[in-house]
């Protein structure tokens, strides 16, 4: 894979596919799912001062926002978001 760094405030995580049916079977249709959201970090950016954000990768996080950037290498889907986007770490 190729070695990607966020730059300034923002996450690079690959996004965690969230269940398209019920247990029963119904399926649920994108716009009626959550709108909050999970990844895992693959990789973290710097604040203003220069220090790493307070994730590392690995972490799972759930996120929000609509100003993400997703895109695909190697077949995989990424995105890369803002920190300020991010709402909590899963532990």
């Amino acid at each position: 894979m190729v070695s990607i760094k966020p730059v300034g405030e923002r996450v690079l995580i690959k996004p965690i596919k969230e269940e398209e049916k019920t247990k029963s079977g119904i399926y649920i249709p994108e716009s009626a799912r959550e709108g909050k959201k999970k990844g895992e970090v693959i990789a973290v950016g710097t604040d203003k001062d220069g220090k790493e954000l307070p994730l590392k990768k690995g972490d799972i996080i759930l996120y929000g926002g609509y100003s993400s950037e997703e895109f695909e290498i190697d077949g995989e889907e990424y995105i890369i978001l803002d920190y300020k986007d991010v709402l909590a770490k899963i532990e």
